[in-house]
């Protein structure tokens, strides 16, 4: 009797976990990495996500204030006592051997710098993204200090999906997000909270809702959901950076002038 060795099925892809996270997936391409528990560095069109085994450990956006910004803005950290440096995941972790800051203020802090840097390094570009595959800083380096929480892909990519949601409630069109802002003329402005009143006080034809958060060292999407609030109540619009087109030469052609004389004779009969 001869036995014949059936080879093993070849793997399948599973079209059904594809099409149940396919909606959720902002980045095909962070999802794979997540997947593949990479260590490294995606670069996208706004902002860097450094991942550690597949989760994210920091990020950053030039849309968004750093962690620096955020606690020193408001007084949390004194200015001072914050270790200059470009490298905020090598600041932060001075800042928990050194014991300034209660360990718990400091990982809050650092998750809402996180996300919020998160929000814009995720949105929709132009550009493919860039990986790059090694260690990264942003994991600390290895000690007795316990590394800060690193954050799952899928929850960065819900919590990016779920503040969309919310600016599109408030008020559905972006251009105010990123364009220089200017006051709208209302007759009977409705009131408006402090906070509101800060953000719209910095409103000079100039500025973005970016520049204002920083100014304010507020999160940026925090200052988004005001402009929106505001642009929704009519108090602010986006600044029109495209000139007007140039009016038209008058119409001096002898023959028009013909043609406009017989239309009205024939519309006067």
């Amino acid at each position: 009797m001869t036995v014949v060795d059936i080879p093993p099925p070849l793997p399948v892809r599973d079209r059904t976990a594809l099409h149940e996270r396919a909606p959720g997936a902002l980045s095909p391409m962070l999802t794979r990495l997540a997947e593949e528990r990479a260590t490294g560095v995606l670069v996208r069109e706004h902002g860097t996500l450094h991942l550690a085994e597949g989760r994210v450990v920091h990020a950053e956006s030039p849309l968004a204030p750093g962690l620096d910004v955020l606690l020193t803005a408001r007084g949390t950290l004194d200015a001072a006592a914050w270790p200059w440096t470009d490298d905020i995941p090598a600041a932060t972790h001075r800042l928990l051997v050194a014991g300034l800051l209660p360990r718990g203020a400091l990982e809050l802090c650092r998750l809402g710098a996180l996300y919020d840097a998160g929000y814009f390094a995720l949105a929709p570009s132009s550009t493919p993204g860039r990986f790059r595959y090694g260690t990264t800083a942003a994991a600390g380096p290895p000690g007795a200090v316990r590394p800060l929480r690193a954050v799952p892909v899928t929850a960065l990519e819900r919590e990016t999906l779920r503040r969309r949601e919310l600016l599109h409630r408030i008020w559905p069109d972006p251009s105010a997000d990123g364009a220089p802002l200017i006051r709208a003329d209302s007759v009977a402005p409705p009131p408006v909270t402090p906070r509101q009143r800060a953000v719209l006080d910095r409103v000079d034809g100039v500025r973005t809702a970016p520049q204002i958060a920083r100014e304010l060292g507020r999160p940026a999407f925090h200052t988004l959901v005001d402009v929106r609030r505001l642009a929704a109540a009519g108090l602010l619009v986006p600044r029109n950076t495209v000139p007007p087109p140039p009016p038209l030469p008058p119409v001096t052609d002898p023959d028009i002038a013909l043609l406009k004389r017989l239309r009205d004779a024939l519309e006067a009969l």
